[in-house]
């Protein structure tokens, strides 16, 4: 396993990069009139996600980064739902919601994981 010397070498963080990232590419086709509403919010709550954790990582005690690993995983699910509020008043198709909400779950399985190894250690 190779040793963990910065928060960008945690498979968790660059899960959530990724998802970030499909997630500006996937809300560029989302109706111009929805930029500084549901878009906007899609994209914050996505961003937050792997910016919580890199925070969290930069911080002195275990405990402030768990609490940091606890808010991105509230970024995740308000992420899930804005996807989700996006689906139903059918800004995008299930077909493209599908596997983003795929991603989310993988990267809160990751997410629980890690608060979990830093409760036990």
């Amino acid at each position: 396993m190779a040793k963990i010397e910065s928060y960008r070498d945690l498979v968790v963080w660059q899960q959530a990069m990724d998802l970030a990232v499909s997630i500006y590419q996937a809300t560029r086709s989302w109706p111009k009139e929805e930029l500084n509403g549901l878009t906007a919010q899609t994209r914050r709550a996505a961003t937050s996600v792997p910016a919580n954790i890199a925070e969290g990582y930069g911080r002195e005690s275990r405990a402030t980064y768990q609490q940091f690993l606890r808010i991105a995983q509230g970024s995740l699910k308000e992420l899930e739902t804005h996807l989700l509020i996006a689906q139903r008043v059918g800004i995008a198709p299930a077909e493209a919601i599908g596997p983003l909400m795929s991603r989310s779950e993988s990267v809160g399985k990751l997410l629980r994981l890690l608060i979990r190894k830093l409760s036990t250690d």
